[in-house]
């Protein structure tokens, strides 16, 4: 089961939270009126993994928590507002994480997705592991989760001209490929023309993580619109100016 963590946040407040999915604590006018709302903080939570996850274990984990949490407590609407921030807040869009929250109503008191309510006073704690990368992410040979997700289609398709962002320069780029081509394929095809290695680029549309085995024309993307690619620079971490570290 998760641990706890502590979150430094910018006031020198010290708060700690666990990993638990939801509880509901009193609720009531002056609960909601007593409690904080701040706005969504935009570092990256840091931390390590008691037992080191590929990619692959790691978005498991994730689909499991998400498909599962509804069923539990609190309310489906809420739970799918949440995840939709956090994939946002993931790929570093935190003005659309933030909408998110806004138009559900739902409030954070210490400025992290690791403990929200809505306006009911139902509490809902999203895990650690669900808002970052650990520290200690297992890499599979070259980057891989299954050979399939970097295999040549045997019709390329249509030509298609991708708009990316990408994360470590804020600069966007087009990247020519084809309808059939993988989103894993299209990343191999990034490496080559920036110099971005495969495992650590990670593709957003819409605020949904694109898996390695999509094709394009499976992605749904709207000419002319962004692709965000994250990406991953979690081997800087001796960087201790906002560490945090935790245990899944």
């Amino acid at each position: 089961m998760g641990g706890c963590m502590g979150i430094h946040s910018t006031d020198n407040e010290t708060v700690s939270v666990s990993s638990a999915s939801v509880s509901r604590p009193p609720s009531g006018p002056q609960a909601g009126a007593a409690r904080k709302n701040r706005p969504l903080c935009h570092e990256t939570i840091r931390w390590r993994s008691d037992v080191p996850l590929t990619e692959g274990q790691l978005r498991s984990k994730r689909d499991e928590f998400w498909d599962t949490a509804p069923a539990f407590d609190g309310r489906k609407e809420i739970w799918d507002a949440l995840r939709a921030a956090t994939t946002a807040a993931e790929g570093l869009d935190f003005q659309l994480a933030q909408a998110i929250l806004d138009g559900a109503n739902v409030s954070v008191p210490n400025g992290y997705l690791t403990e929200c309510y809505d306006e009911l006073g139902t509490q809902y704690k999203v895990p650690i592991y669900c808002l970052s990368y650990p520290i200690n992410i297992v890499r599979e040979e070259n980057g891989r989760d299954s050979p399939a997700e970097y295999s040549e289609p045997v019709d390329g398709g249509a030509e298609v001209v991708l708009k990316l962002r990408i994360s470590s320069t804020m600069s966007d780029i087009k990247l020519a490929v084809y309808s059939k081509d993988t989103i894993g394929q299209c990343k191999k095809r990034l490496q080559a023309t920036e110099s971005i290695d495969t495992c650590c680029q990670r593709w957003f549309y819409s605020g949904k993580l694109l898996g390695d085995k999509v094709p394009i024309e499976e992605c749904n993307i709207t000419n002319g619109y962004v692709v965000q690619v994250i990406v991953n620079t979690e081997h800087d971490n001796h960087d201790n100016s906002t560490s945090i570290v935790a245990a899944s």
